[in-house]
C-alpha cells in the first residue's frame, strides 16, 4: 500500500492515517468540517489537499448512520481501488449498501476494537489499535486483493484481524461494547443528584464502573441507533437479572428465614455467575487472564513518585504486569495497586520496604 484516503477525521479515522503515515504510506484526508482535516494534518496523519489520481484504499470513519452514503458516492466516483469502514456496526452499512445496488468486490466491512471516551482529531494517537484486535468481515463478494489490503492496514496500525460474521460481530459488540456504555451510564447517572457527602466517598469501584460514562452522548446515539435490536435483546437479559436481585435483596431484607435463605442463594448466585464470566476476559495481549498478586504501596502525590517506584521494581529484578492507582480523599497522597506474578510479590514487597516505600497489606 503507497497511498491511502482516509475520510472522516475523528478519534479512530486520524489514528488510522497516523499510524499509516508513520509507516511511510501517503495519506490524504477528507471531512466534512475541513477545519478537522486540517487539524489531522497538522498533527501529522497526512495532507488535507485531495489525491492527483486513484488511491491504492479508501478508508471511511464517519457515523454509522452516514457509512453507507459515504461509501457509494466514493465508490462511484472511483477514488479507490479497494475500499473499507471501520464503523462500530457491520450489518447495517452492508445491507443499505446492497440496497442502494452497489457493486461489493471492492469493498469490506471492518471495526477497529480501540478507542477512547474522548473524540475528534486531538485526541488520536499513532498507537491507538496495537495490539487491540480488529474485525474483518468478508463476504463472498469481497475480492482477495481488498481484503489483502484490509489485511495490510490492520498490520501497519499493529493490531491482530479478527474474521467474523458481519451479524454476529453486531451481537458481539452489543455484549462486550454498547451494552457496558449503557449500564455504566445509568450507574453514573445514580450520581447525578447524590448527596455530596455520598458522592465524596467515592472509590476506585466507582470510577472503573464509570470510566466510559464520560464519553460523547452524540457519538453514542449514533452508534446504538445502528445496533438497537442486539444489544435490547442483551439488556433484557440483564434486566432480569436485576428483577431476581431486587427480589433477593427484599428477601434479606424480610423477618422469614426461609425468605432470608432465598435471598442470599439468589445474590450469591448472580456473584457466582459474575465471577464465571469475568475469569472469560482476556488477559495480557489477549491471551488467557492470569492470577496476579497485589503488591500495594503508599505514594505521595508529586512529580517523579510513579517513575521512582517503576525504577525500584526494575531494580528488584520484577515485572509490573499491571498498575492501579487510588487517590486519597482530602490528602496530597495514593495508594499505588502493583499486580506482579505470585512469586514475585514477596520478594518486590521487601525490596521496596528496603528502599523507604510504605507498603500496604
Amino acid at each position: 500500500m503507497r497511498t491511502a484516503l482516509v475520510i472522516g477525521t475523528g478519534l479512530v479515522g486520524t489514528s488510522a492515517a497516523l499510524a499509516l503515515a508513520g509507516r511511510g504510506v501517503q495519506v490524504h484526508l477528507v471531512d466534512r468540517d475541513p477545519s478537522s482535516a486540517h487539524t489531522a494534518a497538522a498533527l501529522g496523519a497526512g495532507t488535507a489537499e485531495a489525491p492527483e489520481g486513484t488511491v491504492d484504499l479508501a478508508v471511511v470513519a464517519v457515523p454509522p448512520a452516514h457509512t453507507a452514503s459515504v461509501l457509494a458516492t466514493a465508490m462511484r466516483d472511483g477514488v479507490a481501488r479497494a475500499y473499507l469502514d471501520v464503523a462500530s456496526v457491520k450489518g447495517g452499512p452492508r445491507r443499505e449498501l446492497e440496497s442502494l445496488g452497489v457493486d461489493l468486490t471492492p469493498y469490506i466491512g471492518t471495526h477497529p476494537m480501540a478507542g477512547k471516551e474522548r473524540s475528534g482529531p486531538l485526541a488520536a494517537t499513532a498507537d491507538l489499535f496495537e495490539g487491540r484486535p480488529w474485525v474483518l468481515t468478508p463476504t463472498r463478494e469481497t475480492d482477495t486483493e481488498v481484503l489483502n489490503l484490509a489485511l495490510e492496514l490492520v498490520a501497519l496500525c499493529r493490531a491482530v484481524p479478527v474474521v467474523m460474521d458481519a451479524d454476529a460481530h453486531d451481537r458481539a459488540v452489543a455484549l462486550v461494547s454498547h451494552t457496558p456504555q449503557l449500564i455504566s451510564s445509568m450507574v453514573a447517572a445514580r450520581l447525578e443528584e447524590a448527596d455530596e457527602t455520598a458522592v465524596r466517598l467515592c472509590g476506585q469501584g466507582i470510577r472503573d464502573v464509570t470510566r466510559i460514562a464520560a464519553s460523547d452522548p452524540r457519538m453514542w446515539v449514533e452508534i446504538l441507533s445502528a445496533n438497537p435490536g442486539p444489544v435490547a435483546d442483551v439488556l433484557a437479559g440483564v434486566a432480569a437479572d436485576l428483577d431476581e436481585t431486587v427480589r433477593a435483596l427484599r428477601g434479606l431484607q424480610s423477618a422469614d428465614e426461609d425468605k432470608r435463605r432465598t435471598g442470599t442463594e439468589g445474590i450469591e448466585d448472580v456473584l457466582r455467575r459474575g465471577n464465571a464470566g469475568r475469569v472469560r476476559v482476556p488477559g495480557k495481549h489477549g491471551a488467557a487472564p492470569a492470577a496476579y498478586e497485589i503488591v500495594a504501596v503508599l505514594i505521595s502525590d508529586r512529580p517523579g513518585e510513579l517513575a521512582a517506584i517503576f525504577a525500584d521494581a526494575g531494580r528488584a529484578g520484577v515485572n509490573i504486569e499491571d498498575v492501579r492507582i487510588e487517590h486519597a480523599t482530602g490528602q496530597q497522597a495514593g495508594l499505588v495497586q502493583l499486580m506482579v506474578e505470585p512469586s514475585a510479590a514477596a520478594g518486590l514487597s521487601a525490596s521496596l520496604a528496603e528502599r523507604g516505600w510504605s507498603i500496604r497489606p
